[in-house]
């Protein structure tokens, strides 16, 4: 667990937004510029997927990036990997310490097996996903989701190889910070899971912001 803070002002941001939780968001960051995420009231899971900004079908590898850092979480010096095994992002700074590269995008069909059948249509992170991408002229789709980065969720394994959805260890103005080494577009689903003690079962916004080289 690395924690490295930033030296960055956030007076000095060019971009700087506030998410509400349940809500997605796309957005080209541009090489060499800094990307960070503010978990503003603390437990807040951010599912975040990275693709080449101009060509989506290279996008964040979880299978490449575990293998190359040999571990299943991140936190300062990760390196994220894309499927063509080339680095998107590095995270620069973190104060939060942990991330989760496992526990997925919840959806309709996680809601009924993980909780109950009549949660099926609760709003979810693949929707947000897809509402994203449904509304931008980016020409991706469904097919282009896969498994994301799962920023502030705390997701330990068993010793059995089982995943445990846990309370989490983020707290109100902690965030983590990655500098692009390509372009890069950023989709986010804010998740908005009520079932889940990640979040203490209650989706908060998170602040975004970047900064030029």
């Amino acid at each position: 667990m690395a924690i490295v803070a930033s030296k960055l002002d956030p007076k000095e941001a060019v971009y700087d937004y506030t998410l509400p939780a349940g809500e997605s968001w796309l957005h080209e960051v541009e090489q060499g510029q800094t990307f960070r995420i503010l978990d503003l009231e603390g437990n807040q899971a951010v599912d975040t997927l990275f693709y080449n900004a101009h060509d989506p079908a290279e996008r964040y590898s979880a299978v490449d990036t575990i293998r190359a850092q040999g571990n299943i979480y991140l936190s300062a010096g990760s390196r994220l990997l894309s499927s063509e095994g080339n680095v998107l992002v590095i995270i620069s700074a973190d104060t939060c310490g942990r991330h989760d590269t496992l526990g997925g995008a919840c959806a309709a069909e996680s809601n009924s097996v993980r909780y109950a059948s009549d949660k099926k249509y609760m709003h979810s992170c693949r929707d947000s996903f897809l509402h994203a991408l449904g509304h931008c002229d980016c020409g991706m789709d469904k097919r282009d989701l896969t498994s994301n980065v799962n920023f502030f969720m705390n997701v330990p394994v068993t010793p059995e190889g089982g995943l445990t959805f846990a309370d989490g260890i983020s707290a109100p103005g902690k965030y983590v910070e990655m500098r692009a080494e390509m372009d890069v577009m950023v989709l986010i689903s804010n998740c908005p899971q009520l079932n889940n003690p990640c979040n203490a079962y209650n989706p908060t916004p998170v602040r975004l912001l970047v900064w030029n080289a």
